[in-house]
């Protein structure tokens, strides 16, 4: 374990020697195998972090928009560069197969591509003539030092997608906590930053414990918190940042419901199912664990979905010709694996079981295979909380009315999913469900980066979302300015010096 090499944070544009004595292990989901260790930062090292940011903020904010959209612009291109390198990279510390991996690197590439267009997207507002000779203008301005507290599901697309390139972009500078167990992917990126042109102290990394990132959520010099994470987390990020004065966004927990409709094609249908509910192992808050589907046609897709699940092959996440890969880490394995246990005690009737998975050759990997429940009732939890796995649950219902009752009454509201042909059926949904992105005959509505991400309920708190132009209001604030301009001969007939109001 010692030979193993050490990975540092970065601070102020350094890769510095953590005085820290304790490691986290990084493992090789795909083998079991650890590949490197991090240090889990001091409370003084994520401080010298937030110091470094702030002394960087002034010069960074006034940099013209126009030149920090260039450092992005040139940012995109060494992504594009090194995206194998990238992908290879997530696809090692996470787990996902290697199109997935891709995936995870082109969204932070799209998203980076959309803070090039930050001197369009940061333009303000202005009114000639507010009151006889006065003007306003609205102006967007950076705000300070944000922190970005990250997930381990997607290494690439949420920290250095939706996160860093925005916020910088803005005028900001960024703390980022990435998480224990997939850090590797954020520090080459770190490294993709400075030499893109990114100053130093503007972009910081400092892996670290929970306790030590609370200081994030509270010291007075950090000015706003994007979190993805659980909702029981969530809200304590939410609730502590707000009380002290920060902005927020926390993005949380889902259950994802799909509707399918009696008039569905079954063939289409249950493929869109495959890839939303196993991609990625079921490990992202877009997945779709569970399919709400009226009764004359459920036999029949879960036939179908049994079938294509038998199909696919399961392997390690650089072998190109896997399609379902490992789960994150060894923690998370049992964790899934102990929901499908609750799923069986409760009642659900287990059709597919991808429990004794094993990957010759990989037989220390932390694999579970595609696992389909039919007959969940509402009274389970196994269709009711979040599993993160590669485990679907089929729910039946005798109606479109009873199915979209029954899916607005889960507590997670991110995405939702109706499969039909009927053109009257597609509109009901899209205005009465709960989820904030809605799919129709689309498994994954993940919108573009020029969209919000919307989850509702207790999928996100906060007033902004992470995409379009939500982000780049959430990383500004408004300022408006109000000015008159007259010549003294105008001065004099008036007989005023000051504006008092009064001409309103």
């Amino acid at each position: 374990m010692n030979e193993l090499p050490v990975m540092k944070p970065y601070i102020g544009g350094a890769w510095i020697e953590s005085e820290s004595r304790k490691f986290t292990t990084i493992y090789d989901p795909s083998t079991g195998k650890p590949i490197a260790q991090v240090p889990q930062c001091t409370a003084a090292e994520v401080e010298k972090a937030i110091a470094a940011a702030k002394a960087a903020y002034p010069a960074w904010k006034n940099t013209p928009v126009r030149s920090r959209a260039n450092i992005m612009m040139k940012l995109r291109n060494l992504i594009e560069r090194d995206k194998d390198e990238l992908t290879r990279m997530v696809a090692t510390e996470n787990g996902k197969c290697w199109s997935e991996a891709a995936g995870d690197v082109a969204k932070a590439l799209e998203m980076t591509e959309l803070a090039c267009s930050a001197p369009s997207l940061l333009m303000g507002e202005s009114l000639m003539d507010t009151s006889k000779g006065y003007d306003t203008t609205l102006y967007r301005e950076p705000i300070g030092v944000f922190a970005g507290i990250a997930p381990w599901n997607f290494p690439a697309m949420i920290p250095v997608g939706w996160m860093a390139p925005l916020a910088i972009v803005c005028g900001n500078t960024f703390v980022l906590k990435p998480a224990s167990t997939t850090p590797m992917t954020c520090m080459k990126f770190a490294e993709l930053y400075k030499e893109a042109g990114v100053p130093d102290g503007v972009f910081n990394i400092v892996p670290c414990s929970r306790t030590e990132a609370e200081i994030l959520l509270t010291h007075p010099d950090v000015r706003g918190i994007t979190f993805v994470g659980s909702t029981e987390v969530g809200l304590h990020v939410y609730s502590t940042a707000a009380a002290h004065g920060k902005r927020v966004q926390a993005l949380c927990e889902a259950k994802n419901h799909a509707l399918v409709l009696k008039d569905a094609p079954i063939t289409r249908t249950a493929a869109g199912i495959m890839n939303s509910a196993f991609g990625c192992a079921g490990e992202r808050c877009m997945a779709l664990p569970a399919v709400v589907v009226e009764e004359e046609i459920a036999d029949a897709l879960v036939a179908e979905l049994v079938r294509l699940c038998k199909e696919q092959k399961v392997g390690p996440a650089y072998d190109k010709t896997s399609n379902l890969g490992p789960v994150g880490s060894k923690s998370h394995q049992k964790f899934v694996l102990d929901w499908i246990e609750k799923g069986i005690e409760e009642g659900a009737q287990l059709v597919l079981d991808g429990r004794n998975v094993k990957v010759e050759g990989y037989e220390d990997g932390y694999y579970i295979g595609h696992t389909i429940f039919d007959h969940v009732t509402e009274d389970m939890t196994i269709g009711n909380r979040e599993v993160f796995g590669p485990v679907l649950c089929i729910k039946r219902v005798k109606s479109f009315e009873e199915g979209l009752a029954l899916m607005n009454r889960n507590p997670f509201a991110n995405g939702s999913v109706i499969f039909t042909q009927n053109g009257y059926y597609a509109r009901e949904f899209a205005k009465h469900t709960d989820g904030g992105m809605v799919g129709v005959n689309v498994g994954i509505p993940v919108p573009i980066g020029v969209f919000p991400f919307c989850g509702h309920k207790r999928s996100f708190f906060g007033d902004l979302h992470c995409h379009g132009k939500d982000a780049f209001r959430f990383y500004t604030e408004s300022k408006c300015v109000t000015v008159r301009w007259f010549d003294e001969e105008e001065m004099k007939k008036e007989n005023v010096d000051t504006w008092d109001g009064s001409a309103l």
